[in-house]
């Protein structure tokens, strides 16, 4: 048998360009150990095999490569892209993976002639205006609300705004000025859409100053309620200023990021500031990070970050990075003053995160082991999936299936099943039908399969259970059922075993029985909260269904017109003759339908 011809990396470097672009480090079975991006693939691929290593989790990659291969691409960006995308389908053993599935929120003001305040994600239309993005949507919203206090912007959408004939509660109570029924003008509704764009701008004290400059004119021509108005922002906005914790003279948008590592556990705190003003803060915990320094996590997270998020003009980091490698981002280290404020601040959020993590992490590894040892499962076990299923007197049946692996639960893997085709009200079959699709897919496209299952029920969804199962000759998976104890109270759940030939109740102070309910309580809630879209989706579509007259093509023109049920319900006669295909017999037989 001839032996493996090793790489020879000073042979291979000689030849590569000195151009943008992505490397693969493969490994001696072919199976890709690193994926990074250059702006120059010679001397970055040649910094690898120099003497010195920038830390031993290098050395040990590097003494691992038995092949390379380079994709040249036409910039730096194209390559930052192509190693994110590289990194999510390959799934590198050494490149520290950030997962983060979800888009980040922006505040929107939209383009109408009396514009709305709105919560956005996804694509952006030029004829609106966006600020952020934020952290998190609770961000936004606490934005949103704040800029309906002193502002009083509309935030309804445009199906109620259109079919309004009196002002509603939001008006009442001062959260808007009522403009779908003509309470204030478009010209002097422009100007407080203006001033909250330029306090989203970070620009309070050029607001301030004009309200301050028009409300002494108001009072010089003895308009009083024009003066109060004006008064009353200024008192709003200056109470904001006041409770800001950070805050900077110049309206400046940066992005801080501090990374902490803690027995053995690493984590970067995300602190975005946009127009001066702290917005909130995230943390993130990477996959992959065992033995790196805190350079290399910051390394990762802000290139994998930025390949899909725009970089504000200012990004602040608690380590020294190397400038190539996250070329084009600009990332300022060695800071004095209030942005060295701001990087303290991040440093504690992620040593808090991090501290909590740690805790909590030791307390999942206890509760696991404790769960192996009762099932006598080994102690390499670790992935565990649950299922349950939904529905109000057999409607709209869902089943979900949660997942717990790495000591966590692994939200971006959960899974739920709309249930067909069997008897409304049969949660055996349900169940049958929810385990069958949900392992028919594994099987076939290769995925994991669970150490443990846990079912949401007792013998009778056991049984189906290990029958779905068997069909798919996975009869040697462990598999459990979480019965609710004969009184039905939290801590007195049966653990059906052996195709119920067993059942074990355990202490309610036991480890591994605070694991499974922890379980067993996601699984419930997901499938809750799928069952209760699906149910509402159908009734809203089944209000229509009955009007007679009104087809699948009328249905969609309607709902399309007034933006779903709601606006139709609001609308009056005249106002649903104004939709294609709808005469006043048919507007008047809607109406009565949804009104009667």
């Amino acid at each position: 048998m001839e032996s493996a011809v090793p790489f020879d990396a000073k042979a291979f470097v000689t030849g590569l360009p000195g151009l943008p672009g992505v490397y693969r480090m493969l490994g001696a079975a072919g199976e890709v150990l690193y994926v990074g991006k250059a702006n120059d693939l010679k001397k970055r691929v040649t910094s690898y095999f120099q003497k010195t290593q920038a830390s031993p989790r290098i050395q040990l990659m590097v003494s691992q490569v038995a092949a390379i291969e380079v994709t040249a691409t036409r910039s730096e960006g194209e390559a930052l892209l192509l190693e994110n995308n590289l990194i999510k389908s390959l799934a590198p053993r050494y490149n520290i993976v950030f997962r983060d599935d979800k888009s980040y929120p922006y505040l929107m003001i939209t383009g109408h002639e009396f514009p709305r305040l709105g919560f956005y994600r996804g694509a952006q239309d030029r004829r609106h205006r966006y600020f952020g993005p934020f952290p998190h949507a609770a961000a936004v919203r606490e934005s949103i609300q704040l800029l309906q206090r002193v502002f009083r912007l509309r935030t309804c959408e445009d199906s109620v705004f259109a079919n309004r004939s009196r002002p509603c509660l939001l008006h009442q109570i001062r959260r808007c000025t009522a403009p779908c029924t003509g309470l204030i003008s478009a010209e002097r509704y422009a100007q407080d859409v203006q001033n909250a764009a330029l306090f989203l701008d970070g620009r309070e004290n050029d607001v301030i100053d004009t309200l301050t400059q028009k409300m002494h004119a108001a009072s010089e021509h003895h308009a009083y309620e024009e003066a109060a108005h004006y008064r009353d922002q200024i008192r709003a906005l200056s109470r904001v200023q006041a409770r800001q914790y950070v805050e900077s003279s110049v309206g400046v948008d940066a992005d801080v990021v501090a990374c902490r590592i803690e027995a053995g556990v690493a984590c970067v705190n995300l602190v975005m500031i946009r127009g001066g003003r702290h917005v909130g803060d995230r943390s993130f915990f990477p996959n992959n990070a065992e033995n790196a320094t805190p350079a290399e996590v910051l390394l990762a997270f802000l290139t994998q970050h930025y390949a899909e998020q725009p970089a504000p003009p200012l990004v602040l980091a608690n380590a020294e990075l190397d400038a190539e490698a996250l070329a084009p981002v600009k990332i300022a280290t060695r800071i004095q003053g209030e942005r060295r404020v701001w990087l303290e601040m991040a440093e504690k959020n992620a040593l808090l995160a991090v501290t909590h993590r740690a805790l909590e992490r030791g307390t999942q590894e206890h509760r696991l082991l404790a769960l192996l040892q009762v099932l006598g499962l080994p102690e390499t076990a670790h992935r565990i999936e649950c299922f349950d299923v939904s529905h109000t007197m057999g409607e709209a049946a869902v089943a979900s299936c949660v997942v717990y692996d790495r000591h966590s639960m692994q939200n971006s893997e959960y899974r739920r099943f709309n249930i067909r085709d069997i008897t409304p009200g049969d949660d055996y079959a349900a169940m049958r039908q929810a385990l069958a699709r949900r392992y028919e897919r594994v099987t076939s496209e290769g995925g994991k399969v669970p150490d443990l299952i846990l079912i949401d029920g007792g013998k009778g969804q056991v049984a189906k259970a290990r029958e779905a199962l068997a069909d798919l000759g996975l009869s040697d998976l462990m598999l459990a059922g979480v019965a609710k104890g004969p009184e039905r109270k939290p801590g007195m759940e049966q653990l059906i075993l052996d195709d119920g030939a067993r059942t074990l109740e355990l202490d309610p102070r036991h480890p591994a029985l605070h694991l499974v309910q922890q379980i067993r309580d996601e699984a419930h809630r997901f499938a809750i909260v799928g069952h209760r879209h699906r149910r509402g989706k159908a009734r809203t579509t089944s209000m229509l269904n009955e009007v007679p007259g009104v087809g699948a093509k009328r249905r969609q023109r309607l709902l399309a017109h007034f933006g779903g049920l709601q606006g139709v319900r609001a609308a009056g006669v005249n106002d649903l003759m104004q939709v294609a295909g709808i005469s006043r017999g048919i507007a008047e037989q809607i109406y009565k339908h949804l009104h009667g």
